[in-house]
């Protein structure tokens, strides 16, 4: 999904010399194969958006796949990076790498003051290790690897497997299946009370841009070498319960929402404060309701061959 909004983005602007690899192509676990690729190919600019990726279930069930292959993927690529002298490079982290009780919303500067929420420890400790590899690349061999922090992610293109899925899909996926079904009620996992902030992915490869492009005086007045990511996000969020109900009605469902409070709720809260991005001049601009009616169509569109 992210990768694929990068690449629609970048052609939308003109570029045209976009250098892509898919899994099949290319195992970016594997260090000689992400060594030979970057030997061969030569990219002047990386955006990094591969990871592995998934909801609360897939975290709890897989939490050495999630830290293994998320490390191993960094690693490989932002040393390679260095190798073959790219000339930039943007490490895409995510909100989890913030303390479960951080202040609300989450500065920056919040990062490793406390515990990590438990359910996704593995993964937020891999993406802290990769805004953590860019900053010591950048200190001790001068180069220009930046990060940002995206919020939840939804959109075109996203995973509506009900267990890898995170929550936006999930739901379309459930409300979609209980319409079509003519089920009368959807279960929702834990109380619906933790909030959360969602961007649609086409903002997020907006921003993306938005920062790769800034020059590298901008970058480095906005942050520091210890510092050195940015958070991406909308600086708005609603409950689980809340989104609930939006997507029931995006969907058309008509039947009840049973909340299942045996199930992990996650963080209390997570919202970002986005006001380092806004200060430089970028702003999310999808709304969610216009996101989520947008993701349901591209759903409804292409049921047939995505990942479910």
């Amino acid at each position: 999904m992210v990768g694929s909004a990068i690449v629609r983005k970048l052609k939308s602007r003109g570029f045209r010399n976009i250098i892509v690899a898919n899994r099949e192509e290319l195992d970016l676990t594997n260090q000689t194969a992400v060594d030979d690729f970057f030997r061969r190919e030569r990219p002047q600019y990386v955006f990094l958006a591969a990871a592995r990726v998934g909801g609360i279930h897939a975290n709890n069930t897989r939490p050495a796949d999630f830290i293994y292959d998320n490390l191993m993927i960094e690693a490989n690529v932002i040393h390679a990076a260095h190798k073959h002298g790219v000339e930039r490079l943007l490490f895409l982290g995510s909100s989890c790498i913030y303390p479960r009780e951080a202040p609300q919303p989450m500065k920056e500067s919040v990062l490793l003051t406390g515990p990590l929420e438990p359910t996704n420890e593995p993964y937020a400790i891999a993406k802290i290790s990769g805004i953590k590899l860019c900053e010591s690349y950048n200190r001790q061999h001068g180069t220009d690897f930046r990060s940002v922090m995206p919020t939840n992610l939804y959109g075109p293109g996203d995973n509506f497997d009900l267990n890898a899925s995170h929550v936006i899909p999930a739901l379309i996926r459930k409300f979609h299946e209980a319409k079509v079904s003519g089920r009368k009620e959807v279960e929702v996992w834990g109380s619906g009370k933790p909030r959360r902030e969602f961007l649609h992915v086409d903002d997020m490869a907006d921003a993306c841009l938005f920062v790769m492009g800034l020059d590298a005086d901008t970058w480095q007045s906005h942050t520091s070498p210890m510092c050195s990511h940015i958070n991406i996000g909308t600086g708005k969020d609603i409950t689980i319960g809340e989104l609930a109900r939006m997507i029931s009605d995006v969907v058309g469902f008509e039947g009840s929402i049973i909340q299942d409070p045996t199930k992990p709720d996650g963080a209390p809260r997570k919202l970002l404060d986005v006001s380092l991005l806004d200060k430089l001049g970028w702003k999310a601009i999808i709304g969610l309701g216009e996101g989520l009616e947008q993701t349901y169509r591209w759903f409804e569109e292409n049921r047939d061959n995505i990942r479910q």
